[in-house]
């Protein structure tokens, strides 16, 4: 059976991957890019199965506007994926006012906004799914990421919240949580000027990294968005889908490693209550 998409990001990496993907199968999807010509090519293949607007996602009234015409003129959105997205990368003192405030309005209230305008559509025609894109940054950080974690932990705990708000309405959600991937995203990385003094730091030595390009990047996008696709078949919807072989272990130290913690406090935590 056909199925509908809207995804945003659509110009490179996942988002790309998984509009090619899914044309190519039959499906139609509504993809939202900023580069206008990105999918000219697939266009030309597919023809009206891909509908396309530009969008820049901190704008939350075009987000509204081309949320909306997506619906009204495909008449049924099946599955939202909300990819757009980049990463900050710097020092948390070395960031600027300007690059803080744009990260966060990218991956944080763009993402929301995307949500906000899908939620009453699709409880009008009787639910669908969500995939909100993360990382394993949503669970675990890097030195130098202090910000990308700030939009993926917070983005992570909106949706979790919100799934719960809509599931009688029969609207699901999953948290795509991918490692480091060999796509283009580590060319759109935005640094700020560095300062000496974090040289022979940690940051230091993260940003000297991704400068060599010696951050191992071991994903693969297209068995990444067909992990993506699959997931959508899968009743009740996956809560989280992490991604990558050494996510997956970074996440399960993460996540071991503070129940441990938790564990070691149970005392603590339980003598703070009111005596009865």
């Amino acid at each position: 059976m056909t199925t509908t998409w809207f995804i945003t990001g659509t110009s490179s990496g996942i988002g790309r991957v998984l509009t090619e993907k899914l044309l190519a199968r039959g499906d139609r999807v509504a993809a939202t890019l900023r580069r206008a010509n990105a999918l000219d090519d697939l266009r030309a293949e597919y023809g009206d199965r891909l509908w396309l607007a530009s969008l820049d996602v901190t704008d939350t009234q075009a987000v509204h506007q081309v949320v909306g015409r997506a619906f009204d003129e495909l008449g049924r959105i099946d599955v939202v994926v909300n990819n757009a997205g980049y990463a900050l990368c710097g020092a948390a003192e070395e960031l600027s006012h300007a690059q803080i405030r744009h990260q966060i309005d990218t991956n944080l209230i763009g993402s929301i906004e995307v949500i906000r305008a899908a939620l009453p559509r699709l409880r009008q025609q009787g639910g669908g799914r969500i995939l909100q894109v993360s990382s394993e940054g949503g669970q675990i950080t890097y030195p130098n990421f202090s910000l990308y974690h700030t939009t993926k932990w917070a983005i992570e705990g909106f949706v979790e919240a919100v799934a719960q708000e809509v599931a009688p309405f029969g609207i699901e959600f999953t948290i795509i949580e991918p490692g480091p991937t060999k796509t283009k995203f580590g060319e759109g990385i935005v640094s700020p000027s560095p300062l000496a003094v974090y040289a022979a730091t940690p940051a230091g030595e993260v940003r000297r990294m991704i400068a060599a390009g010696s951050f191992p990047l071991k994903g693969d996008p297209v068995k990444m968005a067909q992990a993506m696709l699959d997931c959508v078949k899968r009743t009740p919807a996956p809560k989280r889908l992490t991604l990558g072989r050494d996510a997956y272990a970074r996440v399960r130290a993460a996540l071991v490693e503070r129940l441990a913690a938790l564990d070691l406090q149970k005392e603590i935590a339980l003598s703070t209550e009111l005596d009865e």
